[in-house]
């Protein structure tokens, strides 16, 4: 990876599981309580990490086939039922996050754009005392009037409503899905390798792109 240093950036676009904040427990308890429900067999929380990125009806729909089992119609519901009761659990922001949201928000526009519904977001975010650092126009979530990741008009818009350009723009998250997010957007990509998305991809990324092992790294680059 070429270390790279962008003292031009204007906006840090944040993912938020397995980059702000470390919900693989809580996910996958809430999957495997879902699939134990219907009767199936669960799967480790490390596998089930590294289906999170797309959205729950993928990760629903992923599960049920890893299991080796048809998803049931209602499986969704029922997933996100139980998650819903469970946000906060075991779900903490990963260590340094506070501190780096807070000197990285001295130079630049923060926001969070995650493909996991706007209430349960804020509802984390204000759980985990993080809603200070964005702003309620500054979160785009995979319910709302934009496609989810990795489409990227929800990251556009955040370029557009930053009133800044992509090449102002870095895109933090640690899977492949922000990956082609931020390739699609033409934006800087910052990969958080010490999330639960990223699984190899890491190694495939082009030389102009570049990696962390903790939140604090993002400070050296920024």
């Amino acid at each position: 990876m070429t270390e790279l240093r962008h003292s031009s950036i204007q906006l840090v676009v944040f993912d938020l599981d397995g980059t702000l904040v470390d919900s693989r427990r809580d996910i996958a308890d809430s999957a495997n309580d879902t699939l134990v429900a219907y009767g199936v067999s669960p799967l480790s929380e490390e596998a089930i990490g590294r289906m999170v990125g797309d959205g729950a009806p993928v990760l629903v729909a992923r599960a049920f086939a890893a299991a080796g089992a048809e998803k049931p119609a209602d499986a969704l519901d029922r997933f996100l039922a139980i998650y819903n009761e469970r946000l906060l659990d075991h779900t903490t922001p990963y260590p340094g996050i506070p501190s780096v949201l807070s000197q990285l928000g001295t130079r630049a526009r923060l926001a969070v754009l995650t493909n996991k519904p706007l209430e349960p977001t804020r509802r984390i975010l204000d759980g985990l005392d993080l809603t200070r650092y964005f702003g309620p126009k500054w979160v785009v979530a995979g319910d709302g009037p934009f496609a989810r990741k990795p489409d990227p008009t929800g990251l556009q818009h955040l370029i557009s409503f930053a009133s800044t350009a992509a090449a102002a723009t870095v895109l933090v998250g640690d899977s492949a899905i922000d990956w082609q997010t931020g390739f699609r957007a033409n934006v800087k990509v910052c990969v958080a390798r010490y999330g639960f998305g990223g699984d190899g991809f890491v190694e495939s990324l082009p030389a102009d792109a570049w990696a962390i092992d903790s939140p604090r790294q993002l400070l050296e680059h920024l």
